[in-house]
C-alpha cells in the first residue's frame, strides 16, 4: 500500500450541514474535488427524485449526500486510527495510509448518478457506478486531473474502491456494505428532509462501536443493539418512504414519459434540448451525460406539455403537475385479471401501454437486509470478546424476524378516473362501475359468483 498524501489546508474549511452539524475539509485534494464541475453538477440532481412529490421537503441533492458520506468516512478513519491502528503486518487492524483513498472514494461514490437515476438507467441502459468510474479515470475530467495530482495511478485506485475490486476489504466495505457510510448518511439525511422519524438511529453509538477486522468492518458486542436499531430504521424507511405508492406512481409516469418521448423523437416531431437529444437517439457520450441534470430534464418536460403528440403532452403534464396514477395491490393469483382491466381502461380511452403498469417494491434499489440467500449482501458481523464474529441476525431475534420476510408489495397502476364516481361522459358509467367491482379496499380481487 502506497502512502498517498495530500497537502493539508492551512485552515480547515467547514460546511454547515443539518445532518452532521459540520463537514470538515482538511485536505487540499478534497477541497479541489468539491469545486470540480463534475462534482458541482451534483447540486442539480435531487437525491430522491420523484419522492419529493410525496414529501415536499425531500429536495436535497446528491451533492450534500456525497459530502455527508465523505464526512462519515473521515470520522470512521479517525476512530480507527485512534483505537485500532495496525501494529504488525496483516494483523487485521487499520492502516491509516488508506485514509485519503477511502475519503476520496466516499466523496465520489455517487458522482456517476444522473437525473432520476434508476428510471433513467432502465430506459437508456446506463450504469451510474460504471459511469462514475469513467468520470474518475477519464483524463479529460476535472475530477481525474485533481486525483492525478496525488499520484498517476490514484484515479484508478479510487475507481477500484467504488468497483469493489480494491484488495483491502476494509476500504471497500467502508463505502459499500450493509452498514457503510453511504447507507448511514442517506438514512439520516432522507429522514431529515422527508420529515419522518423512521430513519433515525443511534449514529453516535454506531460510530463508537464500529471497528476493523481482517475481512472488513464489524461492530463490538456493545454495539449490537445500535446495529439492530439501524436495521429496523432501514426497514421502516423502505416501507414508509422509498416504497410509497404515490412516489412509485410518479416513477411509472416518468418512465412512460421518457419511453414515449423516445418514440416521438424517432418520428422526427419532438422539440428537445441538445443535452437530451443524443440519449433519445441512442448515441450519447460521457460529455453528453455530464450535461444532464434535473433542470435540463424538466425544461424538456415543460416543452413537451405543448407537444402535438397527445400522449406525450398528457404524461408531461401529469409528471410536472403531480397527477399520479391510482394503484391496487396485486398478487400471483390476481395478476390474471390484469388483461381484463387493461381492456376496460382501453375502452375508456387510455392506451394501456402508457397508462398502466405493474411495479414491484421487492426489487427496488433500496435493498433490505438479507444476510443469506441469492440476494445476500455482506453480513453485519458482531465481534465477541474472544474475537469470534457472529452475524447480527443470529444474535438479534428482532433482526432475525425481518430476515427472509417479504418486504414491500406489487401494485397495478391505472388512471385515477377509473375509480371516479363522476366520470365524464356519463355514457361510460357502466364501464367504470364494472372496473370498480374488481377493487375493494385498495386490493384487486376476483369476483365470486353468488351462491344459489
Amino acid at each position: 500500500m502506497s502512502n498517498f498524501k495530500s497537502n493539508k489546508l492551512t485552515k480547515e474549511v467547514v460546511l454547515r450541514d443539518p445532518v452532521h452539524d459540520y463537514i470538515h475539509i482538511e485536505d487540499q485534494v478534497i477541497l479541489d474535488l468539491l469545486t470540480t464541475k463534475e462534482f458541482q453538477r451534483m447540486r442539480r440532481i435531487k437525491q430522491l427524485g420523484p419522492i419529493a412529490y410525496v414529501f415536499p421537503g425531500a429536495t436535497h441533492t446528491r451533492f450534500e449526500h456525497n459530502a455527508g458520506v465523505y464526512e462519515l468516512t473521515r470520522r470512521i478513519c479517525n476512530i480507527f486510527a485512534e483505537k485500532y491502528p495496525t501494529k504488525t503486518p496483516n494483523d487485521g487492524l487499520w492502516d491509516d495510509n488508506n485514509r485519503l483513498l477511502v475519503e476520496c472514494a466516499g466523496l465520489l461514490h455517487d458522482i456517476g448518478h444522473g437525473p432520476y437515476s434508476h428510471t433513467f438507467e432502465h430506459l437508456f441502459g446506463t450504469d451510474h457506478e460504471k459511469i462514475g468510474q469513467k468520470i474518475i479515470t477519464d483524463p479529460h475530467t476535472e475530477v481525474n486531473q485533481v486525483l492525478r495530482q496525488v499520484a498517476p495511478n490514484f484515479p484508478e485506485l479510487v475507481a477500484s474502491v467504488i468497483a469493489k475490486t480494491y484488495p483491502n476489504p476494509q476500504v471497500v466495505k467502508l463505502i459499500s456494505s450493509q452498514a457503510d457510510a453511504d447507507r448511514m448518511d442517506y438514512l439520516k439525511r432522507d429522514a431529515y428532509f422527508t420529515g419522518v422519524t423512521y430513519g433515525e438511529f443511534d449514529l453516535s453509538r454506531i460510530l463508537q462501536e464500529i471497528r476493523p477486522y481482517s475481512g472488513g468492518i464489524c461492530f463490538t458486542m456493545s454495539g449490537m443493539h445500535a446495529a439492530e436499531d439501524y436495521i429496523v430504521s432501514r426497514y421502516q424507511m423502505y416501507q414508509q418512504v422509498y416504497f410509497h405508492r404515490v412516489g412509485r406512481s410518479m416513477e411509472v409516469i416518468l418512465q412512460h414519459l421518457l419511453e414515449r418521448a423516445k418514440i416521438v423523437y424517432q418520428q422526427g416531431v419532438l422539440q428537445v434540448t441538445p443535452e437530451l437529444a443524443n440519449f433519445l437517439a441512442d448515441n450519447w457520450s460521457l460529455n453528453d451525460y455530464l450535461k444532464l441534470d434535473d433542470g435540463v430534464m424538466e425544461t424538456n418536460f415543460s416543452m413537451w406539455t405543448e407537444s402535438t403528440d397527445p400522449i406525450l403532452a398528457d404524461l408531461a403534464n401529469r409528471y410536472l403537475f403531480r397527477k399520479p396514477l391510482s394503484s391496487v395491490c396485486i398478487d400471483a393469483e390476481t395478476k390474471n385479471l390484469l388483461p381484463k382491466l387493461k381492456d376496460l381502461i382501453k375502452q375508456a380511452g387510455f392506451d394501456p401501454t402508457y397508462y398502466t403498469d405493474t411495479n414491484s417494491a421487492f426489487d427496488e434499489p433500496y435493498d433490505a437486509y438479507k444476510p443469506t440467500g441469492k440476494n445476500a449482501n455482506s453480513q453485519i458481523e458482531i465481534m465477541q470478546d474472544d474475537g469470534q464474529l457472529i452475524e447480527l441476525s443470529q444474535l438479534s431475534p428482532l433482526v432475525r424476524a425481518l430476515n427472509g420476510t417479504l418486504q414491500g408489495d406489487e401494485r397495478f397502476f391505472f388512471p385515477k378516473i377509473m375509480m371516479s364516481n363522476s366520470a365524464e361522459p356519463q355514457i361510460f358509467d357502466p364501464l367504470y362501475q364494472q372496473f370498480q367491482r374488481y377493487i375493494k379496499n385498495g386490493t384487486l380481487r376476483y369476483l365470486r359468483k353468488p351462491k344459489k
